[in-house]
């Protein structure tokens, strides 16, 4: 498994240098990626959710989304309670903080999810996806805009919620997509992954190294994200139990430690733009660690499938 994960990996990175390429040689622009990022938000990402739901209904897996559910409420309590803790003396900022907590669950995780165990498995990542979710237009949010108010229809009405909406019913009910309406959504979900890979290379290839060099704390925030946050998650997982209570529970419980070693969420960049943070310094988190995971993710899931 962990063989197929390096491979996964390498192969995300490659599309990375794809996208760096493009723009350095001048077949793209830079900013040409926003309308890759809106075919992901929009199209893609709800996609690959809808169709992690097409799988049949049974005990176990039923049992399984519930231990995820379980998981991902727990683990962001902890992430939000570590990072408040370490907040004073590191001197974080709104930005720092937010990309300790917030992973790509999503772009990020659902690739390697297929990978690694099949398709059948990406519905184990859809809770800790949908409970991300609601946590950046609340406690995220509040972090980065302190005077905001929660925005409820960003929180039930943004894309992903809706195709979990969906997902959720035909899930239970067992109701399938005709064939011709289900291999695009197939087809169009399995773009997930590819697309956001192009659009962090092409940002990439329209910055300079002086601005990754001007944010020396970015190798301390990428070290508590990519390491430290994921070491905490692990003594939690593999000793707490949880995985104990139903068959299957320790890969289960993989896909949400997955989810937590991921890079700093691009959303993170997205809403400092909204209010007014430092978007550039979002951006190089999500980009170093982006490139740091690299390393980090295949070291991570040694100890926790070792």
């Amino acid at each position: 498994m962990i063989s197929v994960l390096i491979q996964k990996i390498i192969s995300m990175f490659i599309m990375i240098l794809v996208g760096f390429v493009l723009v350095r040689a001048k077949v793209l622009k830079s900013k040409d990626n926003q309308v890759l990022a809106n075919a992901f938000v929009y199209v893609f990402s709800p996609c690959a959710l809808i169709n992690a739901f097409q799988i049949d209904y049974t005990t176990e897996t039923r049992n399984g989304f519930l231990l995820a559910l379980a998981a991902a409420v727990i683990l962001h309590a902890v992430m939000i309670i570590f990072t408040n803790i370490v907040k004073k003396p590191l001197k974080l900022d709104p930005v720092e903080s937010t990309s300790i907590v917030y992973s790509n669950s999503s772009n990020f995780i659902i690739p390697l999810i297929v990978a690694m165990l099949g398709q059948e498995w990406v519905i184990y990542a859809t809770p800790f996806i949908a409970f991300q979710m609601v946590l950046f237009w609340t406690h995220c949010k509040r972090e980065l805009c302190p005077d905001g108010k929660t925005d409820i229809k960003k929180i039930l009405l943004n894309t992903n919620m809706i195709a979990i909406y969906i997902g959720i019913p035909c899930f239970f009910f067992g109701l399938r997509f005709p064939w011709p309406l289900q291999n695009a959504v197939e087809s169009m979900g399995d773009m997930l992954g590819p697309t956001a890979m192009l659009v962090v290379g092409m940002i990439i290839g329209g910055m300079d190294l002086k601005e990754f060099l001007a944010y020396r704390r970015v190798w301390l925030i990428s070290a508590l994200r990519l390491v430290i946050v994921p070491l905490i998650m692990l003594v939690i997982l593999k000793f707490s139990g949880l995985a104990n209570l139903i068959e299957g529970g320790r890969e289960v419980l993989f896909i949400s430690f997955l989810a937590t070693m991921s890079p700093t969420a691009s959303f993170i960049t997205q809403l400092s733009i909204l209010f007014g943070q430092d978007d550039r310094y979002a951006g190089v988190i999500n980009l170093v660690t982006t490139l740091l995971c690299i390393i980090t993710m295949p070291l991570m899931s040694m100890l926790y499938l070792g």
